[in-house]
């Protein structure tokens, strides 16, 4: 069955199911919603909510961080500009702020008690040693991905609105047996498959081009050879590596050495461990009830239980992890065994210890190597520093920055003729070179030089624009073997489209495959009895688009079509539909999953009907100044003509 009719026949379900829904919405009171336009510093505006410039920025810088932890480097601003990041995220963000104003409407709100006990079970905001909940933690957490208590109590009370409402409309929601049935005789529908290739060494090999063919080539092609604007600039780079030469045999000092020890040793040593358990008491006479059942033997945990409280147990801690410090310096002053009831900060409380292990404290000699590689690494940082302050000194006292870099004894290099995305004008990738460099230079003009900038791991570097080339064609010359090999391929590929139609023709007309075939030259491949679901182990052999194509083409129908490696006529026949128990099974098997893509549609259409319902308004040039992009330049009006 064509794919087409597949889709149709959810859509038409979908639209049914998701009109009831938004009918149901509609008696909620929303037909008499109003809309107030765009205010102030506005981005967004979607019924009572808002969003700013600053709320919006930190929205991009988010989306901006997961896209470049997908594509593992590092995203400029011109790419993000250029593949519109901008205009993606507050597409994105006014949908997601529509829906969320439409079920606070209808109603669908979690509780404060809710949203406190979700963020309560979230692991990032637990405190790492005592493993409970830590509210500066959770802080700390929200402040590193911009986020405010309120904004974090919305944005999870949001989520969980928007889940509250999927497991509402999905829970007993499924497809029609017959959806399943549909889905399953297009699955196993088979058919044979007959093709052959036109490739280019059928055709004739077109004669080496003349300049004024290669010419016009160009004037064609004029869009698709365009060097895009390139720059060349000089940069100085501070960097550690070459600063670790010169001070790779300079003698440590020992006063140095000596003091980073005094002031590391306790942290690089082992300190004592012990393994206690503490149990909290109201008083002395329960400390003496507790004192004599753990001295019995009894397991602490039951003890604890039984009188309503937890007992805490610090498995093999130093004294830092002890919550109630002024227990804990007790503890540790217990033999392994003792059990002794202690006065803490936070209360009286009984405590066993149960095991001691001593710790070892760390020797000069043993942290020398250690120390030694800090201090040189602290050596090359203060280098690299003085580099930095030397070059600063002769650039601002009138050296230019290649002398500047002279005098403070650091390399410098032109680099260029390079476009933003690295190509040089051999249009290859230049490798190496850090990208907050390139982004640098094309934001300043020709002649511009930057101040010293910090390129990350203790590296800097000063740029300065020595010449701007704007986006040009180059030359028939500089270009002439890669105009060249575009010619020619576009004469062959046309040369093999024309002699695919002629064959095609034939074959339309009543010839069969095989005899067109053969007259030409080609040997009829042959793939019997292809379903859908037996299809994907034929790619590597078939092609994906010849498969496309065969799977789209109507019983005894010829049919062309490009291919990597040339034109294929091919012809299906025997088109044959499965109805027996696989079908069946299958049926009832694919339910589940056309229902999931029935309801990812209706949640699609809810979140239209959304924006339409509630007219949300946004502003993409706020957006684009607070994703840092330069104003789009409006296109000047024209001039009515003048008559008489």
């Amino acid at each position: 069955m064509p794919a087409e009719k597949k889709t149709s026949a959810t859509s038409w379900f979908t639209r049914i199911i998701l009109g009831l829904v938004i009918v149901a919405m509609a008696g909620f009171g929303m037909s008499q919603y109003s809309v107030d336009a765009i205010r102030g510093d506005e981005v967004i505006k979607a019924g009572s909510r808002s969003v700013d410039s600053a709320e919006f920025r930190r929205e991009y810088d988010r989306n901006k961080k997961r896209a470049e932890q997908q594509a593992g480097q590092p995203i400029t601003t011109e790419m993000a500009e250029q593949n519109n990041l901008d205009s993606t995220v507050l597409n994105g963000l006014a949908t997601r702020e529509a829906f969320s104003e439409l079920l606070h409407k209808i109603g669908i709100r979690p509780s404060d008690k809710l949203i406190l006990a979700q963020i309560s079970k979230i692991p990032d905001f637990f405190n790492p040693i005592t493993g409970a909940f830590d509210d500066k933690t959770f802080t700390a957490r929200l402040t590193e991905n911009g986020y405010t208590k309120q904004g974090f109590d919305r944005v999870l009370g949001d989520e969980m609105a928007s889940q509250h409402w999927a497991v509402a409309i999905q829970n007993g929601f499924n497809v029609p047996r017959a959806y399943g049935a549909l889905g399953s005789v297009f699955a196993l529908e088979s058919r044979d498959l007959a093709y052959f290739v036109v490739t280019p060494q059928s055709v004739p090999q077109p004669a080496a081009p003349s300049d004024a063919q290669l010419l016009a080539f160009i004037k064609e092609s004029k869009s698709d050879l365009m060097v895009p604007e390139m720059r060349i600039f000089t940069v100085v780079p501070f960097v550690p590596g070459a600063a670790a030469a010169a001070v790779a045999n300079a003698p440590i000092d020992p006063a140095e050495l000596q003091k980073r020890y005094a002031f590391r040793k306790d942290t690089l040593s082992k300190p004592e461990t012990r393994t206690l358990v503490q149990i909290p008491v109201k008083d002395q006479a329960s400390a003496q009830k507790v004192t004599a059942r753990l001295s019995a033997g009894e397991s602490p945990v039951a003890v604890a239980r039984s009188l309503g409280v937890d007992a805490v147990t610090y498995e093999d801690k130093p004294l830092t992890a002890v919550a109630d410090r002024k227990i804990g310096q007790a503890a540790f002053r217990l033999p392994a065994g003792q059990i002794a009831t202690l006065q803490g900060d936070l209360g009286l409380a009984v405590v066993r210890v149960a095991n001691v292990s001593p710790g070892r404290e760390v020797t000069l000699e043993e942290a020398r190597p250690m120390l030694e590689a800090e201090i040189r690494k602290d050596m090359v940082s203060e280098k690299v520093y003085a580099q930095t302050q030397a070059y600063d000194d002769a650039h601002q006292g009138g050296a230019s920055l290649p002398d500047a870099a002279k005098k403070a004894g650091v390399p410098f290099e032109t680099v260029g003729p390079i476009s933003a995305q690295g190509i040089d004008d051999k249009r290859r990738q230049m490798q190496g070179l850090p990208a907050k460099i390139l982004e640098t230079a094309f934001s300043l003009p020709a002649g511009g030089e930057s101040e010293i900038t910090e390129l990350g791991e203790g590296a800097y570097f000063a740029v300065r624009v020595e010449k701007v080339i704007d986006p040009h064609v180059q030359p028939l010359d500089e270009i002439r073997p890669i105009v060249t090999n575009a010619w020619m391929r576009r004469e062959i590929t046309r040369a093999m489209e024309a002699r695919a139609e002629t064959l095609l023709a034939r074959v339309r007309k009543g010839e069969a495959l095989d005899a067109v075939a053969a007259s030409a030259g080609y040997a009829v491949q042959r793939a019997p009895g292809l379903s859908r679901q037996t299809a994907e182990p034929r790619v590597a052999d078939i092609g994906r688009e010849i498969l496309a194509r065969a799977f789209a083409a109507k019983p005894r129908e010829a049919w062309s079509t490009p291919t990597p490696t040339g034109f294929a006529i091919g012809r299906i026949d025997n088109v044959r539909m499965n109805t027996g128990p696989t079908a069946a099974r299958m049926a009832e098997m694919n339910r589940g999953e056309l229902a999931q893509a029935v309801f990812r549609e209706m949640a699609e259409g809810a979140q239209v009907y959304a924006r339409t319902k509630l007219k949300v308004r946004t502003d993409p040039a706020r957006a684009r100044a607070a994703a840092g992009f330069e104003p789009k330049e409006e296109p000047a009006a024209k001039t009515p003509e003048k008559k008489g």
